[in-house]
């Protein structure tokens, strides 16, 4: 009797020892970026920040390298649940909730100064709050860069300069529009065909940041990069609400505190990764072309006009064209 009283007790203690590791939550957390990618340095700030100030409590599996799937399957895995936390581009997000396409527009931004203004003020917490019906909020957000023009033949000066040409360009109604307000044929395709798209002349030329030219080698076939800069898409960081209710409220708050530190740390990665990007791209024979900004934006002119009574971001898009 005394054995198995002993073996009562012992097996209690276990399931309650069980019980409490069951109690900690784990969250899993999918980057379709590379490991060594700024984002994903940043995003193992991020987790370790949390495991850390909850003391164990709440701890974030990286998922890094696309190992999960394409942004897109992961943010339905995010809504599933099989998913808790994602870092996906605005123009993926677009898909889920229309308030997202009012970062996809030409020159929303004027700069790089206004850019970070008005992601760091009320307009960003309006937006990371607005999307908890989607079945996700908000937790920060990441530049993704200033994308320009670049191509195989001949720099692009002016709008004038595309006609005739065929780019590629995501596969998004607003991209295909700019392309064609322009001047130039637009070409849906995926990222990865870019370079052999190039190669056997498909297409005249691309869009994208400067690490295109680099990582993605495309600096090896396109030999002109014209630093336009007509969009800059930023990515965000957003948490399914199911994962959020999993959190006390004082553990929601450290998350995302520590969102927001990982994304000042980041900026000084990325505004380095894309300096070196140019640097590197010119060690790879590419000319950088600096046009003049003003006659793309003019083109382009009538789009943000048209998107400033969108039902769903029109109140955004004059949000942010009336920040200063």
């Amino acid at each position: 009797m005394k054995f198995s009283s002993l073996a009562i007790a012992l097996t209690s203690v276990l399931a309650l020892s069980v019980g409490a590791a069951d109690a900690k939550t784990r969250l899993r957390l999918a980057n379709a970026l590379s490991e060594d990618h700024p984002t994903s340095t940043a995003l193992k700030q991020f987790a370790q920040e949390v495991e850390d100030r909850t003391n164990g409590e709440v701890t974030i599996k990286l998922f890094l390298n696309g190992v999960l799937g394409s942004e897109r399957e992961v943010l339905e895995q995010l809504q599933n649940g099989a998913v808790d936390i994602t870092r996906a581009s605005a123009a993926n997000l677009e898909n889920f909730d229309p308030i997202f396409k009012a970062f996809t527009l030409p020159y929303i931004f004027k700069g790089e100064d206004h850019f970070y203004k008005v992601m760091t003020g009320p307009i960003a917490d309006e937006v990371y709050n607005a999307t908890a019906d989607s079945g996700f909020i908000g937790l920060t957000f990441f530049d993704s860069g200033a994308r320009s023009f670049y191509t195989k033949d001949k720099p692009i000066n002016t709008p004038s300069d595309l006609t005739g040409l065929k780019f590629r360009v995501m596969n998004s109604n607003t991209s295909i529009r700019m392309v064609e307000m322009m001047g130039g044929t637009p070409t849906p395709l995926a990222y990865g065909e870019i370079y052999t798209s190039l190669q056997q002349g498909v297409i005249d030329g691309a869009e994208n940041n400067p690490t295109a030219l680099t990582i993605g080698r495309h600096g090896e076939v396109a030999k002109f990069y014209s630093q336009d800069e007509h969009l800059r898409i930023p990515d965000f960081l957003v948490m399914s609400n199911q994962a959020a209710e999993k959190l006390s409220p004082e553990e929601l708050e450290i998350v995302k505190e520590a969102a927001v530190h990982a994304t000042d740390s980041f900026r000084t990665l990325w505004d380095k990764s894309m300096s070196d990007a140019l640097v590197q791209a010119e060690k790879m024979g590419v000319t950088i072309v600096s046009p003049d900004k003003a006659a793309f934006r003019e083109k382009v002119m009538p789009l943000l006009d048209e998107y400033t009574n969108d039902p769903d971001a029109g109140a955004l898009v004059n949000q942010i064209l009336q920040t200063e």
